[in-house]
């Protein structure tokens, strides 16, 4: 067996140090921006150590097929005596390929150990990180208010369309916490406009947190399920949602929609969303952001056009 195979292509090194690293540069970073960025620096380290693992069990899973393959082919060709250096006289084929196997299963054996020290060592990393960050955000927020502009464009007498000025820097992170109780997967989560297929809009979500490549296109009632069932973080992408109560009991479902230099407010309605607002819901969505002011949650100005 060679020195690879025994030792393992992923080399000695400590199956926690790449966590543990990104974790002793969180802890000494202080913004919000530089923890997420320790974050992101995390997520491709655990990806390429994933790779490596699963690269290294195919490998091992070839030699193995290769092996089984040698030995059965010099079976085939030996019908006398093995041919002298290719099997050990000592030993039959069958032999030689017990002993192979043997080596190999303690290879694997190491192997998965060494991943499953690994996969512990970064889900302990990732947890950290979401709770540093989520404190972060929540001591931030005790401080620091955001402030919004909220904009009204008439559109006849009982219709209009909302408006809310653009907001950058930790604001759309300090705000997915207030609107959410939750922290989003990426810092710059809000004015990302970036996409993947220039025929299609930006998807509204982020292959984070389990969300799959082909699941980041919901519709708006998908959407709305995948942002209500979400954990502590909210991969959420050029968007801010926010559910607004009912007087009835109930809630809609809002999300202010990144649009150059505003953000557009629209509601669920069905499996889309709707951006011509009725006067109550408006009415409704002004109300509870003028509640946030009064809590001493927000500063906002409200101005009419």
């Amino acid at each position: 067996m060679s020195e690879t195979t025994k030792g393992g292509a992923l080399g000695p090194v400590s199956a926690a140090a790449e966590p543990e690293a990104a974790l002793s540069r969180l802890r000494a970073l202080e913004t919000l921006e530089s923890g997420y960025e320790a974050w992101l620096e995390l997520k491709g380290e655990h990806a390429a150590s994933s790779a490596r693992f699963r690269e290294e069990r195919e490998r091992l899973d070839q030699q193995g097929s290769f092996l089984l393959g040698a030995v059965r082919a010099a079976g085939l060709e030996s019908t006398s005596s093995p041919e002298p250096g290719l099997v050990p006289t000592s030993a039959s084929a069958g032999d030689f390929l017990r002993d192979a196997e043997e080596k190999l299963s303690k290879t694997r054996e190491a192997l998965a150990a060494r991943e499953a020290e690994s996969e512990a060592g970064y889900s302990a990393a990732f947890a950290e990180i979401r709770a540093t960050l989520k404190d972060r955000v929540q001591r931030h927020l005790a401080v620091h208010r955001p402030r919004l502009t909220l904009l009204l464009r008439r559109v006849g007498t009982e219709r209009s369309i909302l408006h809310v000025g653009r907001v950058s820097g930790d604001t759309p992170v300090l705000l997915c916490m207030l609107f959410t109780g939750r922290i989003p997967s990426r810092y710059g989560f809000l004015l990302d406009d970036s996409t993947e297929d220039v025929a299609l809009p930006p998807a509204p979500l982020y292959p984070d947190e389990g969300v799959a490549s082909a699941d980041v296109r919901p519709d708006a009632s998908a959407l709305v399920e995948r942002v209500r069932a979400a954990g502590e973080v909210l991969p959420v992408k050029g968007m801010l949602p926010l559910a607004v109560p009912r007087p009835g009991g109930g809630e809609d479902f809002f999300r202010l929609l990144q649009r150059g230099a505003v953000l557009e407010v629209e509601v669920v309605e069905g499996s889309t969303f709707r951006n011509v607002l009725g006067r109550e819901e408006s009415e409704r969505f002004a109300g509870h952001l003028l509640r946030l002011k009064l809590a001493g949650r927000i500063d906002l100005d409200i101005e009419a056009g």
